[in-house]
């Protein structure tokens, strides 16, 4: 009788922790990362008779978690490619509207500007118009500074998110570290009786990382797991963890760099952050927000540039040459603030570094790393993006020295330089943010010609000249103003074309005006200078910085002169409603001034809204995807490891059946003792 009870005792006990694991599933169903358990029964060891063997009942051999390893891996790799994705495609999404919006963007300003331009050349005297002018470039210098300020409100705020993810990461790392000593030291691991409460904890903290960053797990001894980044950095070793942090970066302060504290100093890891929200607010950095700096900054430059040499080249309503338009490219603030000096430089630091822009049409995007070696004269120029080497050399002494790039030179002054220096060169990065409006009058905007030809009354011939182009009131070799321009007001001295016959070939001299005897250039067949080709238009001057007939202007004669004619070229004086400068600079809408004469301002503004807008549908088409991967990941987890209500419901009802019918057992067994005993009685 006591076996019977017995045995039924082991079915009541053992159908009740069913019974209560059960329910444990059915109250979880829906608890994050919450795992299936099952009651695994055995039978407990029989006894041996005559008859045979008895059976005494049963026993609970353990309560398994349902946990397929593979598949928690798989969901934790897809929630990291899907966290990288929604961060990266927020950010650009932002950036993208932020461009392509007709109230925020470039186009429509750029558009006003060079319409109001359009406008002031049809009546250039007009005040009304010129203030029109004013207006419209205040508005694209404010449009630019506004555009450089939002990315630099959303640089600010990508880095927040970074400060905050790093601390998120932090935490979880500390969870992790403390939950494997518990797993390991929770009685009856030894015996393979696993605490499933705390590995669901321990694999919902690790997706949760997942979330922030890629990451891989080892599993050790003692059922404890160690955390590593891709590359096999690690983050938590069995019960001790890292600490993730930021700080500005080294090579520009303006953003920043992951570090780990590996004992107790910072470790570098930027480069190793893939994966999980940091991931892909890193490669928005790098990938986009950085590129928008640049060419944004491009597109300022290569506006600042030509309207300001076109205006330079003209005439104000008071007779005066025009001056800056925008601010100067090349200001000594603007050339020094383009080179950032490496935070591990060694010192004395005293280097004098800047970034001349030599040609706006040539100029190209991005930042290069000017490093030195050897016993720092040698010096290497890599490209940030690519790491390839472009310019190599070595500085000459004394300084200066100077190393040409595409666009730009960078002009070393002078400084003490140690090997493994380094200093980052950004040419165009932070243009947007210093462009302003330098013309304050309406009269002093120069929509003249400083000069202007005309023939004589009494020529024989029908010769015709143009009204002239202006190339340049300063020599492009010293950026000194030219000899014809350096008095206010006149051309100096004012020019005369006289037309001669030369052993049977018409030549012309240029004369000065002022001085018919002092004949500055003379025309001669052999050898042949200043000969006229009938027929065709003739170029009157050099337009080669480097002759010495070169005049900063070019004026052409068509026709058939005779010997004996003249031209004359002077000052444009009192030119108040000559428009020819006007015209120019309006010109400058559709002309091609950016990427080596291919586009014009607007298209390389549009090359920035394409390249932001391709990233941005690309990373929603890669989001899509990844969050498919990851349902389907899920729902491969949850088909092994989720609560199914149904079926625990199915197995409510199965085990409270067996602990009924084992609690009847016991029942039969006290019934039966009862009868035996009323025999003795």
């Amino acid at each position: 009788m006591a076996n019977l009870i017995q045995i039924g005792l082991s079915g009541v006990l053992g159908h009740q922790s069913a019974l209560n694991t059960t329910g444990n599933n059915i109250t979880n169903a829906n608890t994050p990362g919450y795992s299936r358990q099952e009651v695994l029964f055995e039978s407990q060891r029989g006894l041996r008779t005559g008859a045979g063997t008895v059976g005494t009942g049963v026993n609970i051999s353990n309560i398994r978690r349902v946990a397929n390893e593979y598949l928690v891996e798989q969901v934790r790799s897809d929630t990291s490619l899907q966290s990288e994705q929604k961060a990266l495609n927020q950010e650009l999404s932002r950036l993208d509207n932020l461009l392509g919006s007709s109230t925020t963007g470039l186009n429509d300003v750029l558009n006003n500007f060079f319409a109001s331009l359009q406008s002031a050349a049809e009546d250039p005297a007009s005040l009304p118009q010129r203030q029109s002018v004013l207006s419209e470039a205040k508005a694209v210098a404010d449009r630019f500074q506004s555009l450089q300020a939002e990315f630099i409100q959303q640089r600010e705020s990508v880095k927040l998110q970074m400060r905050q993810g790093v601390e998120d990461a932090n935490t979880l790392m500390s969870s992790i570290a403390e939950l494997n000593l518990a797993i390991s030291n929770s009685p009856g691991i030894a015996q393979g009786r696993l605490p499933n409460d705390l590995l669901d904890k321990r694999d919902e903290k690790l997706r949760e990382l997942s979330e922030l960053v890629g990451i891989r797990v080892l599993h050790t001894e003692g059922n404890q797991v160690n955390v590593m980044l891709g590359n096999g950095q690690a983050l938590v070793v069995g019960a001790d963890a890292s600490q993730l942090s930021t700080r500005p970066s080294v090579e520009d302060p303006a953003f920043l760099e992951f570090t780990l504290l590996d004992a107790g100093r910072q470790v570098p890891i930027d480069s190793q952050i893939t994966g999980g929200s940091l991931g892909g607010l890193r490669r928005f950095e790098q990938e986009s927000l950085k590129t928008a700096f640049d060419e944004l900054g491009r597109v300022a430059i290569a506006l600042q540039d030509n309207i300001n040499h076109q205006h330079e080249i003209g005439m104000d309503l008071e007779g005066d040459l025009g001056g800056l338009f925008f601010s100067d490219i090349n200001s000594p603030e603007a050339m020094s603030s383009r080179v950032i000096a490496n935070g591990n430089n060694l010192p004395p630091g005293d280097a004098d570094i800047g970034v001349e822009i030599s040609d706006s049409n040539a100029l190209i995007s991005g930042s290069w790393n000017l490093q030195f070696s050897g016993d720092g004269r040698n010096y290497e120029v890599i490209d940030s993006q690519s790491g390839e080497v472009v310019k190599q050399g070595r500085l000459p002494d004394p300084l200066p020295a100077e190393i040409g790039m595409p666009g730009f030179n960078i002009q070393i002054n002078d400084g003490t330089f140690n090997p493994g220096d380094s200093y980052q060169i950004q040419p165009t990065r932070n243009a947007a943010e210093s462009i302003s409006l330098e013309v304050e009058r309406e009269e002093d905007l120069a929509f003249a010609s400083p000069v202007r030809a005309e023939a004589n009354v009494g020529n024989n011939g029908d010769g015709v000249i143009d009204q002239g182009l202006m190339l340049n009131v300063r020599n492009p070799l010293s950026n000194g103003i030219l000899p014809g321009f350096r008095s206010q007001g006149e051309l100096d001295p004012p020019l005369e074309i006289r037309f001669r016959d030369d052993g049977g070939t018409l030549v012309y001299d240029v004369v000065d005006a002022n001085d018919p005897n002092n004949v500055l250039v003379t025309g001669s067949a052999t050898p042949p200078q200043n000969v006229y080709t009938p027929g065709i238009s003739n170029k009157l001057f050099s337009e080669d910085p480097t002759d010495p007939n070169y005049q900063g202007f070019q004026f052409e004669i068509s026709g058939n002169p005779q010997a004996g004619d003249t031209f004359n070229i002077g000052y444009n004086t009192e030119g108040v409603s000559d428009n020819r400068n006007a015209e120019l600079m309006a010109a400058l809408a559709g002309k091609n001034t950016m990427n080596n004469g291919s586009q014009n301002l607007t298209e390389g503004y549009g090359g920035l809204v394409e390249t932001i807008g391709v990233q941005t549908r690309q990373s929603q088409l890669d989001l899509d995807s990844s969050e498919a991967l990851l349902q389907q990941s899920v729902n491969q987890r949850e088909s092994v490891s989720g609560v199914n209500l149904d079926e625990e419901a199915g197995r409510l009802i199965q085990y409270q059946a067996a602990y009924n019918a084992s609690a009847q057992v016991m029942s039969v067994a006290q019934s039966l003792f009862d009868t035996l005993l009323s025999t003795f009685r």
